[in-house]
């Protein structure tokens, strides 16, 4: 279970924080225990800081703190506060990043389900979508990207495994395997029944709970050689029709 640390203090000396925090960083290296940690520093205190610190689990954060170099850093932070440091012992028992959510959506209820119902819910008016296949802008907007998946869903009978995503900011990273069998035309190649497969990344800009632009990259030179195309004429003919 993930557990996160949660330091309250006062500090009038942060510059001086944030360098030992760095410090430590450098020399626990290769032996530190901490997935991700996060300082917010109170709008109506300007001294008031809240460092929150996670960790894969509460038997891994003991692990840390044994640490020589986060007992000294702890020795080290407190000469730094105005007072004692406060601290908190959080389990988590929830933890969902909506815009992992909404990314999924985009996978399993308009790709994979073809639910276009969902679009204006889940994708905006203005959607700017980035193909390594595709000329920019043809499948831009929630009609160019409704095309798009028609095209792929008409073409084959496919699913995705989303096996990793990275979510920063504003945008979420999904390293993803396609399979599909083909059931109609694609590209001009005619049906085959054939199962073919091919490995992707897919990144999503998300603004105001949509997404809003999109970069597609995926073995496309590797899905035509299954598909008995030749890739290199097929790469200059279908520059403009091909797009996920």
């Amino acid at each position: 279970m993930t557990f996160v640390q949660v330091i309250d203090y006062e500090t009038k000396r942060f510059e001086e924080m944030n360098a030992l925090i760095d410090r430590w960083a450098e020399q626990a290296s290769g032996r530190r225990t901490v997935t991700h940690t996060m300082i917010g520093r109170d709008r109506d205190a300007k001294t008031h800081y809240v460092d929150l610190v996670e960790f894969p689990s509460y038997e891994e954060a003991m692990r840390n703190s044994q640490l020589p170099e986060t007992d000294r850093m702890f020795q080290e932070m407190v000469s730094l506060c105005e007072g004692m440091p406060k601290f908190m012992n959080l389990d988590v028992v929830r933890d969902e990043y909506l815009n992992k959510l909404l990314v999924n959506r985009i996978f399993e209820d308009l790709a994979e389900k073809g639910n276009f119902d969902v679009m204006e819910e889940c994708v905006a008016a203005g959607y700017i979508d980035h193909d390594m296949m595709r000329m920019p802008g043809n499948a831009d907007g929630r009609e160019g990207l409704r095309q798009s998946m028609t095209m792929w869903r008409d073409a084959f009978d496919f699913t995705f495994d989303l096996h990793r995503q990275i979510a920063e900011g504003d945008c979420v990273t999904t390293l993803w395997n396609w399979t599909g069998r083909q059931k109609g035309e694609f590209m001009g190649a005619p049906s085959t029944g054939q199962e073919v497969s091919m490995a992707g990344c897919t990144t999503f800009r998300i603004e105001n709970g949509q997404v809003a632009e999109g970069w597609w990259y995926y073995d496309a030179p590797g899905l035509m050689r299954q598909l008995g195309m030749n890739t290199g004429m097929a790469s200059r003919s279908t520059t403009q029709d091909m797009g996920m």
